[in-house]
Parts: C-alpha cells; sequence; structure tokens
C-alpha cells in the first residue's frame, strides 16, 4: 500500500521547505572570472538561498571583489555572505564589503539578516569567527598584550554571534555563517598541529545556547565535510573538503535538517 501523503497537513500546519545553496573558499580573481560566474548561476538556480562561507577573494583587493559582485549581480537569488581572512588580508575589508554590497549581496559583519523564500522567514547570523583553539590546546587570556588582543577578539566574535542568533531568534529557520570553525570535528583531516589557528570552541558557546538549525563555516581546506555539535549539524563547506562548487540543503521549518542533496 502507498504511505500517506502530507501535503493537505503541510499546508494546515505552515511547514515550509527552503533550499540552501552554500560554499565557502572561492577565492575569486580575475582568472577565475567564468569559473565564479558559472558556479554562481548553479547555486542561485538550485538554492532559494545562497550563503557564502568567507574567502570570497584570493587577497582581498577590491577588484578581486568586483569580479564576484559581477557574477552575483542581478541573479534573483538573496545572496548572504561573511568575509574570511584573504578577504582581509591587505586591510581593505571594508572596501570589500563594499563592493559586494553594491552588488546586492548581504555582506555580514557581527549582524543577523532575515530573507523570506518561499513563504517562510530565513534568518542568518554572520560573523568571521576566530582562531584560539580547542580541547586542552586553547589560547588564554594572559601574557604579551598582542596575545591578549587576539584573545579579545575572538571574545568579541563570540558576543557578536549570540548577538545575531538573539536577533533571528523568532525566525522559522535559522542558520549560524561564519568563516573560521567553531568545533575541532569539521577539522579532522587538517594537522592538529595548527587547529588552533582554523577557529576557536569559544565560538561553541552562543550556538549551543541558541541551536540554530544548522551552522556553516569554511576556511579548512583539508578538514571534515560534516559533524555535529550536541545534535546541531556542523557542515564545512569549504570548497576543497566537497570537492564541488556548493553543497545543496534542504530544511523544513519546525524540523530538524532534513537531508543534504548533493
Amino acid at each position: 500500500m502507498q504511505g500517506p501523503t502530507s501535503v493537505l497537513a503541510s499546508g494546515m500546519t505552515g511547514e515550509r521547505t527552503v533550499r540552501i545553496a552554500a560554499a565557502g573558499d572561492l577565492h575569486v580573481d580575475e582568472s577565475r572570472r567564468d569559473a565564479a560566474t558559472t558556479a554562481i548561476a548553479a547555486m542561485a538556480s538550485d538554492g532559494d538561498v545562497v550563503l557564502l562561507a568567507g574567502d570570497l577573494t584570493t587577497h582581498g583587493e577590491p577588484e578581486q571583489a568586483a569580479v564576484l559582485a559581477d557574477a552575483c549581480r542581478d541573479v534573483g537569488t538573496p545572496i548572504i555572505a561573511v568575509l574570511g581572512n584573504h578577504d582581509l588580508h591587505v586591510d581593505r575589508g571594508g572596501e570589500v564589503a563594499d563592493v559586494l554590497r553594491d552588488a546586492g549581496i548581504v555582506v555580514l559583519d557581527r549582524a543577523g539578516s532575515t530573507a523570506v523564500v518561499r513563504e517562510c522567514g530565513v534568518g542568518v547570523a554572520g560573523v568571521k569567527g576566530f582562531v584560539g583553539g580547542f580541547r586542552s590546546h586553547t589560547l588564554p587570556d594572559f601574557g604579551e598584550r598582542s596575545l591578549r588582543e587576539v584573545y579579545a577578539e575572538t571574545g568579541e566574535e563570540v558576543d557578536a554571534l549570540d548577538a545575531g542568533l538573539r536577533e533571528i531568534a523568532t525566525c522559522p529557520l535559522r542558520i549560524a555563517l561564519l568563516h573560521y570553525a567553531p568545533t575541532c570535528e569539521t577539522l579532522v583531516g587538517e594537522p592538529t598541529e595548527i587547529w588552533s589557528f582554523l577557529g576557536s570552541e569559544r565560538m561553541a558557546a552562543p550556538l549551543l545556547e541558541h541551536r540554530p538549525d544548522l551552522v556553516l563555516h569554511g576556511h579548512a581546506h583539508s578538514g571534515t565535510l560534516q559533524a555535529s555539535l550536541q545534535g546541531i549539524p556542523v557542515f564545512n563547506v569549504s570548497i576543497p573538503v566537497m570537492g564541488q562548487d556548493y553543497w545543496l540543503f534542504e530544511l523544513t521549518a519546525g524540523r530538524s535538517l532534513s537531508s543534504t542533496l548533493h
């Protein structure tokens, strides 16, 4: 016998399914213009929302950001991004963000954003994250001023993620978008000696408190695609890890992650 359908039930309960196309570490420059255009077009076609998890450019030059901006302009699908360490390399992150915003991309810097797609509210809390380490190998708030400043910057990112998740708390679907990893489970494959430079377990605290439906990050090119942070799905969507241009997620409001399509 055929099992029961749920079409009427979904309409009555208000359940909505949203497809999220996500990628990190695009490292776009002029030499990758055609590739970026093709990839973004496919993401915008497959996803209801496109999320980009940092390292959008090779070295953070505004001219490189313009290449990605051209690929994203007028695609008709909401695109939300955070910057990564490559985007900040030459200290022109503000200009990079402005170029991307001029093309309609929502660039989150310690902030939250909401979009309504398929009649469903999708909230994204976006921060860069930062370094600091995991488990017994963590940077303390002690010693030289420069080390304490690194610790303080991570703390600011933690506070911003908490505030961003509070901002989107009433959204039916909630996503945390970072560049650096909030758990070492998605770093497996990278040398353990450099884990302290790939993320910080301090970023996990607001995630565990607010429990978003999905956590995305990049940065660790040789890491692991999928992990769980006490039941919260975490994905390292760095393109080298995925082995493809993006990953497609399907989220249903009121439920946990329904599926990852590819």
